[in-house]
């Protein structure tokens, strides 16, 4: 009894928290952003700050002298986390996305012996190959900055429309409803602003994520596939399942 007492407690307390911990992370790290450009101008003038190519490295030369040298490791070592963190939550969406029928079934598999969504994650290497041939670094930044915050401020926005066109739907935690407004304008706002600035490779990236939509009607919607087709679709993943030594999760298998 206690013990279901506890976990309760843990559940709902865990509900409140989350937004709190989603609304407080933000402001620090909005804080941290905003005092960390307004040193960058108290030492570096606005035409040295368009010119140069890392603003990081010119702020720590003036003012650290030679501990400047370390700025570029400790630059990387937080892309490195971030990447990894970037890994992780990537590939499970893929994986969610194959449970719920929108992806391949194999990317919904797990490895037999380490447990890990291996399909999800390999996917990901050959789109990482694709986008490392952009020679510019401006304009794979505003390519995937502009499909990023794209994706981003409509899923916010469709759950707002959720909220009005099914009210009765489960919630875990509500907030207020401008603050995802706020959100959905602001990543809107810097798509048109993306799209505006750089227009090529902006109108590029936007072509080819409008090549999902007929890939999610040939393999999802499309329910009278023919024959040879799903038999061609079963084949590859039974294929790909003993290469990658891969299995459908429990909760598949009993569906």
């Amino acid at each position: 009894m206690l013990l279901n007492i506890y976990g309760l407690s843990h559940f709902f307390l865990s509900f409140r928290n989350v937004p709190l911990a989603i609304c407080t992370s933000m402001v620090i790290v909005t804080v941290g952003y905003v005092l960390t450009n307004v040193s960058y101008f108290t030492t570096i003038s606005p035409e040295d700050l368009l010119t140069s190519k890392a603003v990081a490295v010119t702020f720590a030369e003036r003012l650290m002298g030679r501990f400047s040298s370390a700025v570029p490791i400790f630059v990387a070592l937080s892309c490195f986390g971030s990447m990894n963190g970037g890994i992780f939550a990537v590939s499970r969406m893929f994986y969610v996305a194959s449970r719920e029928g929108h992806l391949p079934e194999i990317l919904s598999m797990i490895h037999v012996r380490k447990h890990t969504p291996l399909p999800a994650v390999i996917v990901l290497h050959p789109l990482t190959m694709i986008l490392l041939f952009t020679s510019d670094l401006y304009s794979l930044l505003n390519f995937l900055s502009f499909a990023r915050w794209l994706f981003i401020g409509l899923a916010v926005a469709g759950m707002i429309y959720l909220r009005y066109k099914r009210p009765d739907m489960p919630r875990p935690f509500k907030v207020p409803l401008f603050i995802p407004a706020l959100f959905s304008f602001t990543c809107l706002f810097m798509v048109a602003l993306s799209l505006y600035a750089d227009p090529v490779n902006t109108g590029i990236g936007f072509a080819i994520t409008l090549t999902g939509v007929p890939a999610y009607y040939l393999f999802v919607v499309w329910d009278k596939k023919p024959a040879w087709f799903r038999q061609l679709l079963d084949s590859t993943t039974s294929a790909l399942q003993i290469i990658l030594e891969v299995v459908p999760t429990e909760e598949d298998s009993r569906s």
